[in-house]
């Protein structure tokens, strides 16, 4: 049987043979959109859910802001953001429109990204500020659930209206992006990142991908957003090949709610425990660096066997995505000395990609992994994992490593596009 894997912009096939027990894909690969793209996002802003238009809510608001994801994550905005700015102009003409860059803890986007995200036009016509965690204006809105302290973009909190468009896909310990994330840790503070996202919350068993209920960095998420009073959203829902196949407007919490209610019937798969499990980050632009694939190491590691061998393909053409990280993981040979210093630490005490770091340090204690890439072997051995460039070469290795030729492997084509439980 072939199965193509998304990797970088292109995609890598292989051949499987009887070793190949199960492709877990979600329902969203098959689900037939009932418009296009464009004519969905239509759709959800013509009957917004639990919320007045956005060109109602813009009446006599002269300070606009509209949360936008940065270059890491695959929003049209091409499509979403051109009809936000309609609407806007359409209650108010004469509002003062920033678009803000939620780029939580990542680098700045480029203009260059800024113009594959939004077109040309936008970007030399409209003000755009690209948020940066640590420089800055920030205000403090309070005392998040967690007891971290709320730090948020200034210009978000000084607008008249706060908006945000966004996409919803399971996520690893949020439960679903989308939504609420637009603030934090879209546009908070790091010290505010830091603490929702400490060592404690990471290991809590339900902070992990698809759950929302009773997961504490959702709770401290959900109190930023309303303190910061987003009052409206327009999320999509995007197939592997990145297309709307669903889109939700509205009031922040209701309209995420339904968009995560159509998502959860949709992206769960269920399958046995095998010895090797190859996966992915979906593709460009979220297998950018190795920061985000450990986003989709966690779906294999839902079904590897204890001892396995997990297959990570991701371009990484970005390279590591932050030294933090990088200094987490390569500076100390040993990962248990590692993790236990991480959950020593309190919620206060949470340093930079300690979240990411822990995150892959929790699947590396289940299973080796052998990382597909584009980056430097010996780059990749100070990671704790194996390099390989391709499938084949990988499962050479993934056997030689397991002592046997027989094995059982689960390929996930889009790692992050689903909820992946073992039976």
């Amino acid at each position: 049987m072939n199965v193509e894997f998304p990797y970088g912009k292109q995609r890598l096939s292989y051949e499987f043979g009887a070793e190949l027990k199960q492709v877990l894909i979600s329902k969203l690969e098959a689900y037939v959109p009932q418009a296009g793209e464009e004519a969905l996002v239509d759709m959800a802003m013509e009957k917004p859910i639990g919320s007045q238009p956005l060109w109602e809510l813009a009446k006599g608001k002269n300070k606009v802001v509209i949360i936008a994801s940065d270059h890491t994550r695959p929003v049209p905005s091409r499509i979403i953001m051109p009809r936000m700015l309609t609407e806007i102009r359409k209650g108010n003409p004469q509002a003062d429109i920033t678009i803000l860059i939620a780029t939580g803890c990542h680098r700045g986007t480029t203009v260059e990204e800024l113009e594959a995200k939004f077109g040309k036009k936008i970007v030399s016509e409209e003000k755009i500020v690209v948020h940066d965690c640590d420089r800055s204006p920030l205000v403090n809105l309070g005392t998040l659930p967690s007891g971290g302290r709320c730090y948020v973009n200034r210009l978000a909190v000084e607008a008249d209206l706060l908006v945000a468009e966004g996409f919803i896909e399971p996520h690893f310990f949020a439960g679903f992006s989308g939504g609420r994330k637009s603030v934090l840790p879209g546009i908070a503070g790091r010290t505010t990142v830091l603490a929702n996202h400490c060592s404690e919350f990471i290991d809590h068993p339900k902070a992990r991908t698809g759950s929302l209920d009773g997961n504490p960095i959702h709770a401290d998420m959900l109190w930023a957003a309303k303190q910061a009073k987003l009052s409206y959203i327009v999320n999509v829902v995007l197939n592997g090949e990145k297309k709307v196949i669903h889109a939700v407007a509205g009031d922040t919490f209701a309209a995420h709610k339904a968009g995560t209610d159509f998502l959860s019937g949709l992206c769960g798969a269920q399958g046995e425990l095998t010895d090797i499990v190859i996966t992915t980050n979906g593709g460009y632009p979220l297998d950018q660096n190795v920061y985000q694939a450990a986003k989709g190491m966690t779906a294999g590691e839902a079904v590897v066997k204890d001892g396995g061998v997990i297959i990570m393909l991701a371009q990484s053409a970005d390279g590591i995505g932050g030294d933090h990280f990088y200094h987490q993981l390569a500076d100390e040979p040993d990962m248990e000395k590692t993790m236990a210093l991480f959950r020593s630490r309190g919620r206060e005490e949470t340093v930079p990609d300690q979240w990411q770091t822990q995150v892959l340090l929790r699947v590396l204690s289940r299973a080796r992994v052998i990382y597909v890439s584009d980056l430097e072997d010996a780059l990749v051995r100070k990671l704790h994992m194996i390099p390989a460039h391709s499938i084949g070469e990988a499962l050479a290795q993934a056997k030689a490593l397991l002592g046997k030729e027989a094995v059982t492997v689960t390929a996930i084509p889009d790692g992050i596009g689903v909820v992946v439980n073992a039976k």
